[in-house]
């Protein structure tokens, strides 16, 4: 059978039909995962291009940043809507994705190299960032659409998400080498205007090249067949169904407030500008604090995989809730050691870094795991809704997810912004070349490892009202069988 045309198989697991597809499948289908982190990543220096770029003020650029996340999360459910009407007979997955790329890939082009630099326009660096955000939605709506449309078996379902996983951390992880231990030393270890457009210049081509090796991926999954509902009266959807889903879908709303809270911490501590202080001031060396902490996610990939199996065998409730603990405990041991030693020290000291680099280790494997519960909790959730509705909408499932989503991790942009100009970065951003300061450490050990712990919390909290086990989802998925089956025989 000819490279890509193979079609999904079926396994019989419980009593229940699940269509499976080729691991190769999932494997490069899943890269696209790192072009949306390209951009991620991109997104991560926006305060940088900004205040360099365009000469806003870091607070105004927090501000700026978070009003545009909200016009995300507005645009989201109508795209949603289109996305889960677009029928065509090649698809939908990889026209979205290449259209949403050119999109994304000419406003952040704009936005680092051809006008940065040449106007000090807060208008234009709005408008520009918002037309991204188009981009940026179509784009991810039809990627976090995959784990659901390439497959429902409970057992390859959390392999789909650790693919995507490691590949979330991977590349952004390898992009931030390249930046901080190749491009940033180029510019005297300082983020001007001229390292920020070759940073984006080398993120957007590598981003480009990942998609087209996804959509080889989705050949066999991206089919008409594969986005049809279960409802006599067909599969026209509309924003009456997306309010109807919010309302009605209790297991939805309690992840989305798990996965929400967790999403904003990540946004919190995932700002250039708190690596730079943890990295660059605390510890005192930018590259070898990178280095440290690329290291540290290699060997946690292999958590990804565990976490998967783990899946599998207890369910997704399950496996979220027990890593969350972990990466509770992960966090208040990051606190107690940071807190107690002098973190330059981290660079001669071997003891010290043989602990840093634990902490490290299992705090990003642990949030790896976490991932790949999440991801794979959301295409059952896809599932919950089309046996209670009969209608397939995976689509406006993720849309709506991100719609919340957007909403409240955008403050994670003005959160970080905020707290960092409490300590004296009004006007100006940390540079890895300033003096580290007892306010410096304290804020950076609290945007780095407390502001996450309350994110746990509040995930634990609603994981304990969580209904969707590894049986209830054996159940869904039997009715959603025989369903299919009665409608087959009208």
């Amino acid at each position: 059978m000819a490279f890509g045309k193979k079609k999904p198989t079926q396994s019989e697991i419980d009593g229940v039909q699940y269509r499976r597809v080729p691991t190769w499948c999932i494997a490069i289908a899943e890269v696209q995962g790192g072009a949306a982190m390209a951009f991620y990543s991109l997104v991560g220096l926006m305060s940088y291009v900004a205040s360099e770029g365009y000469g806003i003020a870091l607070a105004v650029a927090g501000v700026i940043l978070t009003a545009t996340r909200w016009f995300d999360g507005i645009i989201d459910p109508f795209l949603a809507v289109w996305i889960d009407k677009l029928h065509t007979r090649f698809g939908k997955l990889r026209i979205l994705m290449l259209l949403g790329l050119t999109i994304r890939s000419v406003a952040m082009l704009m936005l680092f190299v051809w006008f940065s630099g040449k106007t000090q326009s807060v208008v234009l660096f709005i408008i520009l960032y918002m037309v991204n955000i188009v981009g940026n939605s179509i784009f991810d709506i039809a990627g976090n659409m995959l784990p659901a449309v390439m497959t429902n078996d409970p057992r390859q379902r959390p392999t789909v998400q650790v693919w995507a996983t490691v590949y979330n951390y991977a590349f952004p992880m390898a992009l931030s080498l390249v930046s901080t231990m190749v491009i940033l030393p180029m510019f005297g270890n300082q983020y001007t205007k001229d390292m920020l457009s070759l940073t984006c210049i080398i993120y957007v081509a590598v981003a480009w090249v990942l998609t087209l090796i996804a959509c080889i991926g989705l050949t066999p999954v991206d089919k008409p067949e594969n986005f049809e509902g279960i409802t006599a009266g067909g599969d026209d959807v509309g924003l009456k169904d997306m309010f109807h889903f919010l309302a009605t879908n209790r297991p939805f709303q309690l992840y989305t407030l798990s996965a929400v809270a967790d999403k904003l911490a990540q946004q919190v501590n995932s700002q250039t500008i708190i690596s730079t202080m943890m990295f660059g001031i605390l510890i005192g060396n930018i590259q070898f604090g990178t280095i440290v902490s690329m290291l540290s996610m290699l060997p946690s990939i292999v958590f990804a995989i565990f976490g998967a199996r783990y899946c599998g065998k207890h369910g997704n409730k399950e496996a979220t809730v027990t890593w969350t603990w972990v990466c509770v405990v992960i966090s208040v041991l990051g606190i107690v050691f940071c807190a107690a030693i002098d973190m330059s020290a981290i660079r001669t000291n071997m003891v010290l870094l043989c602990l840093f680099f634990a902490i490290l280790l299992l705090n990003n494997g642990s949030k790896m795991c976490i991932t790949t519960a999440n991801g794979a909790m959301r295409a059952d959730i896809v599932d919950y809704e089309l046996d209670a509705s009969g209608k397939y909408i995976p689509g406006i499932v993720t849309a709506t997810y991100n719609f919340i989503d957007q909403v409240i991790s955008s403050f994670g942009i003005t959160i970080a912004t905020f707290c960092v100009s409490l300590i004296g970065y009004v006007h100006t951003t940390p540079q890895p070349t300033d003096a580290p300061t007892p306010a410096i450490k304290a804020m950076t050990l609290f945007l780095t490892f407390g502001v996450p712990i309350i994110g746990y919390v509040i995930s634990l909290i609603a994981m304990r009202f969580y209904k969707l086990t590894k049986k209830d989802m054996v159940d869904v998925q039997k009715r959603i069988a025989a369903k299919k089956q009665a409608l087959q025989s009208k």
